[in-house]
């Protein structure tokens, strides 16, 4: 299926603090499988998945923006135009989460104050090393209005279903009149990268 026979196309960003597991989630979620030999992320590396909520087809752009500190002023430019952000800490290091907060006020300054916004904690399968239980995790969450889930990018638990709820709360926004429908359709977006293709070709600097 192509872009262009998708109804809408959502851009999601997938942020956090190091090493907490962001890029096998995402190769979990894209693959299926676990990732082998994992390597720090530098700078952003994007992927696509076209998947089917409430009979819409929804092309998901997945962008995974490096975590540590020297690169946030890198992945800036990244938040724009993300209408849902998977912020994700590991529950087996307290500094991942105790950055939680910081990374909840960059996702809604740095795109828009309506963004959708899951938190994940990741790395559930090393229950003998987890420092940050479940319900201080919930509770965080309900103090911050932001939905939360568990995952293991080992073993897969529940890592579909943090990419589908995540999707399913924007398409909720969009049909609920809090996003311009016409604004994330292909046609628009096709449309727009012509012309801005357009605009390079004819400068002369």
């Amino acid at each position: 299926m192509t872009e262009e026979q998708c109804d809408y196309v959502f851009k999601f960003i997938i942020i956090g603090n190091g090493n907490c597991g962001k890029t096998s989630l995402l190769h979990h979620y894209i693959h299926g499988t676990q990732i082998q030999n994992v390597k720090q992320t530098l700078g952003v590396e994007f992927s696509a998945k076209i998947i089917q909520v409430k009979q819409k087809r929804i092309k998901m752009q997945l962008w995974d923006t490096a975590g540590q500190e020297r690169y946030r002023a890198l992945t800036k430019g990244y938040y724009r135009g993300a209408l849902g952000a998977l912020i994700v800490f590991d529950v087996t290091n307290s500094d991942s989460f105790e950055a939680l907060k910081e990374w909840i006020k960059h996702a809604r300054d740095f795109s828009k104050p309506s963004i959708q916004i899951i938190i994940i904690g990741n790395k559930i399968d090393l229950e003998k090393e987890r420092v940050i239980s479940q319900q201080s995790a919930i509770q965080f969450c309900q103090e911050n209005d932001v939905q939360y889930i568990e995952t293991s990018a080992t073993t897969g638990h529940q890592v579909n279903d943090a990419f589908f709820q995540i999707t399913l709360k924007v398409l909720d926004l969009l049909q609920q009149g809090g996003i311009d429908g016409e604004m994330i359709k292909p046609k628009f977006l096709t449309s727009k990268k012509v012309d801005e293709n357009e605009k390079q070709q004819q400068c002369n600097c």
